[in-house]
């Protein structure tokens, strides 16, 4: 679990030190940009919620197997 989370960290991180230095490099217009950032970040926090999904399926999926009754 905290290696989940440090991960998540890390990609969050990681996605505003390049979305600054996209901003502050960027060669486009200002409107441009914001459209393109915001496209960006939409992008971003939909994987991340695609992500977290398939973990909990993963999960239930365990402890569904681990609810049911032993064979013997």
């Amino acid at each position: 679990m905290k290696r989940m989370f440090g991960f998540l960290i890390g990609v969050v991180v990681g996605g505003l030190v390049g979305s600054t230095i996209a901003l502050l490099l960027a060669p486009e217009s200002g409107e441009e940009l914001r459209a393109e950032i915001r496209a960006r970040g939409e992008s971003f926090f939909s994987d991340v919620r695609q992500a977290a999904d398939e973990r909990k399926i993963e999960l239930r999926q365990r402890l569904d197997s681990l609810r049911a009754p032993r064979e013997s």
